[in-house]
């Protein structure tokens, strides 16, 4: 017990849990955005996967470390423009659209790496964003190791959980697209078009998305492999159910698994880890998110047109 302690009041402890928080928050907001204007995004571990590779490839190839996420953001969306497009004015099932994206991004993502490097069997690696202690924040007690040591990646999926937070529920956007997502034959009844506001919130949301995957490659790691992703997209999608999709309480969602996921890895190191077999640890953090998800998601209200297709005329 005194080694749990330990453990939970240690700065390194806090700092690797932000630090496995931050593509969550990213893929997170991104899914949270889609599902508030009332269109579920499963193509979201597909995205995840193609924002990985595009954003090391870039870097690989010569680009810089900001441009290498530029372009990550930009294949994420070129993705949710096709999930947009096959879902909001077509009407297509949501569900299967979104694994067709999975499916095809991650299908594309392996013929690009093999078409790109042919020859090589260890993926190379690249000079990935350094950490940045932001000067007086980071020489703080147990906060300034764990909030402010961290790479400029970290803050700014931080940074883009406020941001969604304030445009959603803050600006005249944010409130269409909720309303999108609650009620969009109202929306419709206001002059405004429905179909371009959910089309450009799966767009956006897609590009966060793929962020989420380019931090694995740029931030986290140095080089790229496909086991990388490893569910992280379908973890996301139940963190917008347990933040009741809140952008505030999401995010405390991806750190509280992140702590779960940082706490396994460190009890296989103490006694504990001796008597249970390691497969018990991994299982950990999923078990307990499953729990807390059931918990929540209880009072959760899911937005009214989630899921529900929209035509103009049709009641």
């Amino acid at each position: 017990m005194s080694e749990l302690f330990d453990i939970l009041l240690s700065a390194s402890f806090w700092a690797a849990a932000i630090r496995i928080a931050s593509p969550l928050i990213f893929a997170a907001m991104g899914e949270l955005i889609c599902e508030r204007a009332g269109v579920l995004n499963l193509g979201i571990e597909g995205i995840m996967v193609v924002g990985a590779f595009a954003g090391w490839m870039a870097v690989y190839s010569g680009m810089g470390l900001w441009p290498g996420v530029a372009v990550a953001l930009a294949s994420g969306m070129a993705f949710g423009l096709l999930h947009a497009t096959l879902t909001v004015p077509f009407g297509l099932s949501q569900h299967v659209v979104g694994l067709g994206i999975t499916l095809l991004a991650t299908s594309a993502t392996y013929y690009a790496y093999r078409i790109a490097l042919p020859q090589v069997n260890t993926p190379p690696k690249i000079d990935a964003f350094d950490p940045y202690a932001i000067p007086g924040l980071s020489d703080l007690p147990l906060v300034g190791e764990a909030l402010f040591t961290q790479t400029p990646l970290t803050y700014a999926a931080f940074v883009t959980a406020a941001l969604v937070a304030f445009v959603l529920f803050r600006t005249p956007l944010g409130l269409a697209i909720r309303a999108c997502g609650e009620n969009p034959a109202a929306v419709a009844a206001q002059g405004l078009p429905v179909t371009g506001l959910r089309m450009g919130a799966v767009i956006v949301g897609s590009g966060l998305m793929a962020v989420g995957g380019a931090f694995l490659t740029m931030s986290a790691f140095d080089s790229f492999f496909f086991e990388m992703v490893n569910g992280r997209g379908w973890i996301c999608i139940a963190l917008v159910v347990f933040g009741a999709w809140r952008p505030g309480k999401t995010l405390l969602g991806a750190v509280l698994f992140a702590a779960f996921d940082a706490l396994q890895i460190r009890l296989q190191q103490t006694e504990l880890g001796a008597v249970l077999p390691y497969q018990a640890f991994l299982a950990a953090p999923y078990i307990l998110s499953i729990l807390a998800l059931v918990v929540m998601s209880r009072r959760a209200q899911v937005p009214a047109a989630l899921m529900v297709p929209f035509r103009k005329g049709e009641r």
